[in-house]
């Protein structure tokens, strides 16, 4: 059950910035998970850094500051079920602290934003330009600078796992991209970790089974007429007997070494799943956070290290994602929603060309909010519905929001922030095609809420 009334984030402002952060959700599983709180009280020894910003007006302001920057910057701690009520129990922050988190982390564009929209919402407009005035004098402040070194301890770190060499399937859907599926494939006949098998459901419309005959690669080919992503995804779950599932895309590129720090990570930090950072050719910068170690706050089913028990437990992905996009983000806020650890590991990365043509970009998007067409639903309905399923109705809110306010440009400008403000006047502009589009995403997003049946268990499916 979803606890849609309940605070999850003192910062109630989170929602100007990161509403669809997957630590906006309030997990439902008894057992201590990944935290971005501190409470000096509850919580004495869990803070890397217990430099308070006196700048703040109340205790949980500077409290949550500190568990928030500590959790951007790598120090990684968990919280009881009885630390986390303790901590959302307390009085939310002023006014004042509202704006000053806005502006410390994410400065100016943000803070105009967040005083618009509570000026529209017909707050009180001489409380909320005094505060956001107050804000003004706050210096934006660096949020992505690691906190912990285990570097060396991390490099010297003998893997118990990696010598017991046990199987780990690759998984790789593809449509398509032979050209490029050839690249990824060469770079996993290099890897260093031998003890693996690669399940490829391949859904290219001509399908070429003598192009897999020139790879020294231990294969499991299968061919799909449909093309279903997530169907592609499961049935090659269901194909593999391994405890260890990687995720790779078709138009990827790895290091040597990639399957190796995906298992040495996950025995290092004790976690469930290994999220491997992803370097995009195009599309938004390179979050600064890839760098270090850290709690993933999201899952890119392009290069992720899962346990086979996490699917055991929750499902496998949702099928209702199918010709539709973020099913591995809907995945993630459901692994962390039941307390399974995600760390975001920077040594199992790869380079993501996100090629134009086959794969996702047959569905018409280029992602959860650039379509190519203009009278297509906006954002694409799964995304709708992941936001209506997971967030308050306040976060989906804002977070539909910023995704239209964002998205009128092209991907390959995503990077540039004076391209953003392009995109935010070009928003009033095609507000009333906005609309329109938002309406239809309406519509079939709540008809996926209705039925909600697209999630498997993992042992149903394996019997089928």
């Amino acid at each position: 059950m979803n606890r849609h009334n309940k605070r999850t984030f003192p910062f109630s402002f989170i929602k100007y910035t990161q509403p669809g952060w997957q630590f906006n959700v309030m997990p439902v599983t008894g057992k201590p998970v990944a935290t971005a709180y501190y409470h000096p009280v509850h919580q004495p020894h869990k803070a890397a850094s217990l430099h308070e910003d006196v700048g703040y007006e109340t205790d949980t302001a500077r409290w949550t500051d500190v568990g928030y920057r500590n959790l951007q910057g790598g120090y990684m701690t968990f919280c009881s079920e009885e630390e986390r009520e303790a901590i959302l129990s307390l009085p939310s922050p002023s006014l004042n602290d509202e704006y000053r988190f806005v502006a410390k982390y994410w400065g100016g564009f943000f803070s105009v934003f967040a005083l618009i929209c509570r000026l529209a919402g017909l707050h009180n407009p001489i409380k909320e330009i005094a505060a956001f005035t107050r804000s003004l004098k706050v210096k934006k402040v660096e949020l992505f600078v690691p906190l912990v070194n285990d570097k060396q301890e991390y490099e010297t770190f003998e893997s118990a796992l990696v010598a017991q060499q046990p199987l780990v399937s690759v998984i790789i859907p593809t449509l398509n991209r032979y050209t490029w599926l050839k690249d990824a494939l060469h770079d996993l006949v290099q890897q260093h970790y031998s003890n693996f098998e690669v399940i490829i459901i391949d859904q290219s419309e001509n399908f070429d089974e003598a192009f897999y005959d020139q790879f020294n690669l231990r294969l499991k080919v299968q061919h799909q007429k449909e093309k279903l992503l997530w169907t592609a995804r499961n049935k090659a779950i269901q194909l593999s007997d391994a405890d260890y599932l990687l995720f790779f895309d078709d138009d990827s590129r790895v290091e040597p070494d990639w399957i190796l720090q995906h298992l040495k990570a996950l025995e290092y930090y004790k976690a469930d799943i290994s999220a491997g950072v992803s370097l995009a050719t195009i599309g938004g910068k390179i979050p600064k956070g890839y760098k270090y170690f850290k709690w993933a706050d999201q899952f890119d089913s392009g290069n992720a290290l899962v346990k086979r028990s996490v699917f055991e437990k929750i499902g496998l992905f949702d099928l209702q994602y199918n010709k539709m996009r973020q099913g591995d983000g809907e995945f993630g806020f459901r692994a962390f929603r039941n307390g399974f650890v995600s760390i975001s590991n920077p040594l199992a990365k790869r380079v993501h060309l996100k090629v134009k043509d086959g794969g996702l970009r047959e569905i018409g998007s280029w992602d959860g909010f650039r379509q190519k067409k203009w009278f297509q639903p906006k954002p694409v309905p799964s995304v709708l519905f992941q936001y209506k399923k997971y967030l308050t109705a306040d976060l989906a809110k804002h977070a539909v929001l910023i995704g239209l306010l964002l998205s009128n440009v092209h991907l390959k400008h995503k990077r540039n922030k004076y391209m953003l403000v392009v995109s935010s006047l070009m928003f009033i502009i095609k507000s009333p095609l906005l609309y329109y589009q938002y309406r239809k995403s309406k519509k079939i997003a709540e008809a996926m809420l209705l039925r909600d049946n697209g999630i498997q268990p993992l042992k149903q499916v394996a019997a089928a």
